[in-house]
């Protein structure tokens, strides 16, 4: 699931030094707003804890994720990582939300805000999560665990630069609403990618095809093999992020060798599409019996040797 040269020690690395940064800034922060008796440091020191959850927990789905598998978890438990970037999405959500109620609320009546130091914090804040995604966006951007800590970071980085551009209206025009306008674009922001972190997530764990895959022309390229006769029983899912499988019932000539069509087969899944973990059953096809073509169904006209499972990683 990594890419080249990228290690699963590495991105628990990078995701662990990006929690060091957010935790402490998050705690300056908290400092910053007492200080200044500033609710608005407060609350956007609140919503770094979330972040600070966010990819605490992402490292926890990756010690899990590593997990051999066993006898009850026969895939192991790779798909922490899939319910990670999940609860990532839904607290970017949440967290839109609020950040929404608030930005109404202050727009309806604007509290007076200190320009200077919420510029001071916003400029300190826009480095610190700079270093933050440099630092994740070396990891392994496939995973959507990983992907889901980076977008809290994005949208943060976003947030800081919005709340910097109100600081720097507020200091030089006095329109203390910039706050609250600046907030209500950062939270379109969040909802957007806490959108596309539950719609990824979701499709993974309701077993839809991968992204970027077409099951149609990877069961048409089986189909074209000259000993198939027919493909069925098909299906395409992904396991956790960068893990796809596929699982099939594929019937050959009655004088072709199941076992050759099926290591030829593998093959082209492997070097065509990247499919590494396949599960053919290859069967010899009874002439004169009609063949029900389809990706799911039973099929109840073959019989003859069966081929074996490749399951690789």
């Amino acid at each position: 699931m990594s890419q080249p040269g990228v290690s699963p020690d590495a991105d628990r690395t990078r995701l662990a030094v990006a929690l060091g940064l957010i935790v402490a800034f998050m705690a300056a922060e908290v400092v910053a707003g007492l200080v200044a008796r500033s609710l608005a440091l407060i609350s956007d020191a609140g919503h770094m804890l979330t972040d600070a959850g966010a990819i605490a927990f992402s490292l926890v789905a990756m010690r899990l994720a590593a997990r051999p598998p066993g006898a009850t978890y026969t895939f192991g438990l790779k798909r922490a990582e899939i319910f990670s970037a999940l609860i990532n999405g839904v607290t970017l959500l949440a967290v839109a939300a609020v950040v929404v109620f608030e930005a109404i609320r202050r727009l309806l009546a604007p509290p007076e805000v200190r320009g200077a130091l919420m510029l001071t914090v916003a400029l300190a804040g826009v480095v610190v999560n700079l270093a933050a995604t440099w630092q994740l966006s070396r990891a392994e951007r496939r995973s959507l665990n990983v992907e889901g800590s980076l977008r809290h970071i994005v949208t943060d980085l976003f947030a800081f630069i919005g709340t910097a551009v109100a600081a720097a209206v507020i200091l030089a025009t006095g329109f203390d609403r910039a706050d609250p306008v600046a907030s209500l674009l950062v939270a379109g922001l969040m909802a957007k990618a806490g959108i596309d972190l539950v719609r990824g997530a979701g499709r993974v764990l309701m077993e839809a095809t991968p992204q970027g895959m077409d099951a149609a022309e990877i069961a048409a390229a089986l189909r074209r093999h000259p000993c198939v006769v027919d493909v069925h029983d098909f299906h395409l899912w992904e396991v956790t992020s960068g893990f796809p499988a596929l699982a099939a019932h594929v019937l050959v000539g009655p004088e072709d060798d199941c076992h050759a069509v099926r290591m030829e087969l593998e093959d082209l899944l492997e070097q065509r599409f990247g499919i590494e973990h396949t599960t053919l059953q290859v069967d010899h096809s009874h002439e004169g019996r009609p063949l029900r073509i389809g990706f799911a169904g039973r099929h109840r006209g073959s019989a003859g040797s069966r081929g074996r499972t490749r399951q690789r990683r």
